[in-house]
């Protein structure tokens, strides 16, 4: 019965051309809604999502996730089975259905619910804005459906390649259409700005490869280049036949007809079992001028809300603060807000608008060093390491390479508990207990238990003081420590551990 079901899926892909690149500046976006317009008062609507959600780390891309085994046996020669077009939803990409269709459909109602669910829960925050992006570059709106499979619709998803945002945009791709990547900003996560940019590289794809929607697709996912080469070496311009070879990775070959399968399901979701998902309610707000860097939190202060408030709408920013040399940045607010802040800004003095919290520096890193074991000496995360540095979340071998890191100011931490200070009764903090440690000198035959019999101490903590393993021999002239003291009243009192 399952089969037979699957039998009946469809989906889409279809037409435009491709426009010169501009920069994102409020030239280029004026024709868009009026949320991208520089100015307050400009409003756009989105749906919200939860506090919680926004504020964690950036998720992986669904690109990442990994697919069911089932799909490695799918046949190529099923590929030109086809279902009558009333079964086929209404779409302004045209529509095929094959196995691999058919295979992704099901898989997304059975395996991959949970993350279709959310998905489709997420995707009413965008889907609006971006149809009208689409719409005004003369693109099919059901494009937006490429968004979905890149991200999910998370303005925070990071893939293992180092993709960044809805549309999952490389480094090099988003600077080519004048997105902003520094250690300040990311626009690739700003859902307006990059979904201008993923509807530019879309009309030249498009117009690249013959105004062929399949072909452009596969080229967002693995580059213009590399499916010109795939059309010359088999000779056609069909992306079902250039599936059928070798030379195109699978997740290329899987790229169009889960593109076609989100579709389907996305434009009639209860018909594949999707009448329960709770789609997010749409929010507005107002974009308001920042003439120089700015901190977040008295912005918040004097609207009334809180700085995760604005973050959350926001999300292209790396810090809690507007970008340096960015005059007249737009920066999103609650809806209504937009009159307060130009009364209220003004109130601010220009001392009080921008502290210096974080500084980059630079880290060469050591033989063992990982993003996780750096990110921990630094107090950031591995994701904003590989970000900065461009590096995928699970980069290795970092051996020697200099990376750039975010270092906390001391002056901040400084001034912030001054702060705390003359807000608290003053007290005095009793010193430390100065410490001791007495060395070793290993000599040739040493043991670890050895030692610890000698020095009347256990072995585990002699290897927990020199962070040692208990089954590593011990190297001739290495100084270990085999003793701790503390100095209190004045007398030395050994640590017993």
């Amino acid at each position: 019965m399952t089969k037979v079901l699957l039998l009946l899926l469809a989906l889409a892909g279809a037409g435009s051309a491709f426009a010169a690149q501009a920069p994102l500046d409020a030239g280029t976006l004026a024709g868009y809604p009026e949320a991208t317009r520089q100015g307050t008062g400009g409003r756009i609507q989105l749906a919200a999502l939860p506090e919680a959600e926004l504020a964690r780390a950036p998720e992986p891309a669904p690109a990442d996730l990994p697919d069911d085994a089932e799909l490695a046996e799918q046949s190529a020669e099923t590929f030109d089975l086809k279902l009558p077009e009333e079964d086929l939803p209404d779409s302004d990409i045209p529509l095929t259905f094959n196995s691999k269709v058919a295979y992704f459909t099901g898989y997304f109602q059975d395996s991959g619910r949970s993350s279709f669910a959310r998905w489709l829960s997420r995707s009413e925050r965008y889907i609006p804005m971006m149809r009208e992006v689409l719409r005004k570059e003369g693109l099919p709106e059901d494009l937006v459906y490429l968004a979905m499979i890149e991200s999910g619709f998370s303005p925070h998803a990071f893939s293992v390649a180092s993709a960044v945002g809805p549309w999952q945009f490389m480094s090099e791709t988003g600077k080519r259409y004048s997105l902003r990547i520094n250690p300040w900003i990311d626009e690739r996560r700003d859902p307006l700005k990059s979904t201008v940019a993923a509807a530019l590289y879309l009309k030249e794809l498009y117009a690249l490869f013959n105004n062929d929607w399949y072909l452009a697709a596969a080229g967002y996912n693995a580059g213009e280049n590399k499916i010109l080469r795939a059309i010359s070496m088999y000779n056609s311009r069909d992306f079902w036949e250039l599936s059928k070879g070798q030379y195109l990775k699978r997740e290329t070959k899987d790229y169009v007809p889960k593109l076609l399968a989100a579709a389907i399901i996305a434009k009639e979701p209860a018909k594949y079992g999707f009448a329960d998902v709770a789609y997010l309610p749409p929010i507005e707000f107002d974009i308001v001028k920042i003439p120089s860097r700015t901190d977040l939190e008295p912005i918040a202060r004097a609207l009334g809300v809180t700085t995760q408030a604005l973050r959350e709408l926001n999300p292209e920013l790396r810090r809690s603060c507007t970008p340096p040399d960015y005059p007249g940045y737009q920066l999103k607010v609650p809806k209504g807000k937009g009159e307060l802040f130009a009364a209220e800004y003004a109130k601010i003095p220009e001392s009080e608008r921008y502290r210096e919290r974080v500084r980059n520096a630079r880290y060469r890193a050591k033989r063992r060093d990982t993003l996780a074991s750096i990110a921990r000496r630094f107090k950031t995360t591995p994701e904003t390491i590989a970000e900065l540095n461009n590096l995928g979340k699970k980069a290795r071998h970092l051996r020697g390479r200099l990376l750039t890191v975010p270092v906390q100011v001391a002056a901040a931490d400084a001034d912030a508990a001054a702060e705390r200070t003359a807000a608290a009764p003053a007290r005095v903090r009793p010193a430390k207990p100065e410490a001791f440690n007495k060395y070793y000198t290993v000599q040739r035959g040493d043991t670890l238990y050895a030692l610890a019999k000698r020095f009347n101490v256990t072995a585990r903590l002699l290897s927990a003081w020199n962070n040692l393993k208990t089954r590593v021999a011990l190297r001739p002239g290495k100084r270990i420590i085999v003793a701790k003291y503390q100095e209190k009243k004045g007398a030395l009192v050994k640590d017993a551990g």
